[in-house]
């Protein structure tokens, strides 16, 4: 039995990588394919034979002995055709798993930069419809190259070996069906292509009405979402229709140019019959033969348009496709953390403003850097910049590594974020923290004070939150992000506005249980509130003047915008 092998490949962006892979699985191919059509002319000849010994009038044993070869000859050839097949359809699953595994792999772990302009729907669209189109077309491929090309040049020698001046003129036409199709490859990839875009367009309009049904049910729009919805599924229908056209109705276009040859079947081998060169076996045999023949002709031809369908999909998925490998642990587990950051400068992809620049500071194990300033100011930009998923300027080492030096997977391993708009998975609180990596939850769950709520959920930590976190208050929802981020086992911990749903007191809470749980980070909290940043060790403000690097206490005295932000704010007064 053959193992299949998922592990990454060298290359998969070269379609060759994948058949090297499955080089066992396609040698059987070959080996059974080979065997079962280069056989099959000969079930037609014994067919043949045996015609004739009827008609010469042969002994009872002499015909039942015809008749027993013939069955199993044609036994023998269709289990070489089941073996075959099994083996085609075995590499086309390995293929279509492996390529979905690089595929979602690539996805989750490219750079952020790699998903501006590409919706979910076209993902999703890539990730199941586009692998499924082009392993269906390898499968096709591999199939058609025994069961048409092997199998037309075992027809053919066969044909030769009865007239060679009858089997010329018969399949004169032939190659003219080939011609037809090879030329309309463009048309049906021009047409596949306005087909997948379009599809992928259906699947974004489908996951876009799904995510915001409440938004349009109670703003009263939900008639015309679906009004422009069905627009969308009217355009795919259009767009599939005749992709589909060209793909499967010119088959039998084909098969009638093919099959043009038959009248010189019937003229020049029904006068070889006559003039007792073949017998009514041998006419019958060719002529059968032929019409096999044609038929694969006119499948052979149709393989053009399922090949440019299926390299229409390729073209599509192939960028997508790299190596992949898990995340890896980038620093060792008793590691002390730090952070030192240089003459740090940010903006944001595809612009040349800078967000923000100059910004140097240092940090160590168990410190809370507190970031603050007014809306729009960069708060949220230095919290991505120190997450390094988009580039930077100047230098940020943390542990004594440069950021950028780091793998995407060394940093996520490195690097726990909370955005100031927590993603909810519509699973349980469990599972939300965890994320599918299992563990114990009670320690961050009593740091970010959520011990309390889940007393009151019968299901406790099994409780589903629902789409989004639709079943949670504002407040959970955003303690219950703040404790998947403690979860991680990291270095550096960035909490973008984690609080805004959350009471003053609560907060202050949180902050002294943080500070005392985790020592061994360092943690970076941006926030507009200032009730807790008396706490901090450092403050980074934006201010209308430039950046300030400070203690809360120093701010105070040096900055006049810093100190009437603080006496603006309830709390911060006291």
């Amino acid at each position: 039995m053959i193992t299949p092998d998922f592990s990454p490949i060298k290359q998969p962006e070269k379609l060759t990588s994948y058949l090297k892979r499955e080089w066992a699985v396609l040698l059987m191919v070959a080996l059974t394919g080979t065997l079962f059509n280069g056989s099959m002319s000969l079930i037609v000849v014994l067919q043949g034979r045996l015609i004739d010994s009827v008609i010469d009038g042969a002994l009872l044993p002499a015909i039942l002995r015809q008749v027993l070869v013939f069955v199993g000859v044609a036994a023998a050839i269709q289990l070489l055709r089941a073996l075959k097949r099994y083996f085609v359809r075995l590499f086309a699953n390995q293929t279509g798993v492996l390529m979905r595994r690089m595929l979602y792999n690539s996805l989750i772990s490219q750079d952020i930069r790699a998903f501006s302009g590409v919706t979910a729907g076209e993902m999703i669209n890539k990730a199941v419809a586009d692998v499924d189109i082009c392993v269906e077309g390898m499968r096709k491929v591999t199939t058609e190259i025994f069961d048409t090309g092997v199998l037309m040049l075992g027809y053919l020698i066969t044909m030769l070996g009865y007239d060679l001046k009858t089997t010329l003129a018969a399949c004169l036409f032939i190659p003219l069906a080939m011609y037809v199709a090879e030329k309309l490859k463009a048309v049906v990839e021009t047409l596949t292509k306005r087909s997948r875009a379009q599809s992928g367009a259906v699947a974004q309009a489908t996951l876009c009405n799904a995510e915001n049904a409440l938004l349009y049910r109670v703003n009263s729009v939900e008639q015309l979402r679906q009004s422009e919805y069905d627009k969308e599924l009217d355009k795919l229908e259009k767009r599939a229709f005749l992709a589909s056209v060209m793909e499967n109705s010119m088959q039998p276009v084909y098969k009638a140019i093919s099959l043009v040859g038959i009248f010189a079947v019937i003229s020049l081998g029904g006068k070889n019959a006559i003039d007792g060169v073949w017998s009514i076996g041998d006419f019958t045999a060719y002529t059968a033969i032929f019409i096999a023949l044609s038929k694969k002709a006119s499948r052979a031809a149709a393989l053009f348009n399922t090949y440019q369908k299926a390299r229409v999909s390729w073209e599509r998925i192939s960028p997508s496709f790299r190596e992949y490998s898990y995340p890896e642990t980038c620093f060792a587990p008793d590691t002390a953390a730090s952070l030192c950051c240089e003459s740090l400068g940010f903006s944001y992809y595809g612009s040349d403003v800078k967000v923000f620049k100059g910004l140097s500071f240092e940090a160590e194990s168990g410190e809370l850097i507190g970031v603050t300033g007014k809306i729009a100011c960069g708060k949220t930009a230095l919290g991505l910049a120190l997450c390094g998923i988009y580039p930077y300027d100047g230098s940020i080492r943390l542990c004594g590594k440069e950021l950028s030096s780091l793998s995407q997977a060394q940093r996520s391993r490195a690097i726990s974020y909370m955005g100031h708009d927590p993603q909810l998975i519509s699973d349980t609180i469990y599972e939300n923290i965890t994320l599918g990596d299992g563990g114990d939850v009670s320690e961050v769950l009593d740091v970010v004070c959520f011990s309390d709520d889940l007393t009151a959920m019968p299901d406790g930590v099994s409780t589903r939150v629902g789409s989004g976190g639709v079943r949670l208050s504002g407040g959970q929802r955003d303690r219950l992000a703040l404790a998947r981020a403690l979860y991680r086992d990291s270095k550096l911990m960035i909490l973008d506005d984690p609080f805004s749903a959350v009471d003053m007191e609560t907060e202050r809470q949180i902050i002294d249980r943080l500070t005392q749980a985790r020592s061994d980070k360092i943690v970076v909290l941006i926030s507009h509130r200032l009730s807790v940043f008396p706490l901090t060790d450092k403050v980074i403000f934006f201010g209308e003047e430039g950046l300030s690097c400070s203690t809360h206490a120093e701010l105070l005295e040096s900055s006049a915008e810093y100190r009437e932000l603080w006496a603006s704010q309830k709390g911060g007064a006291k």
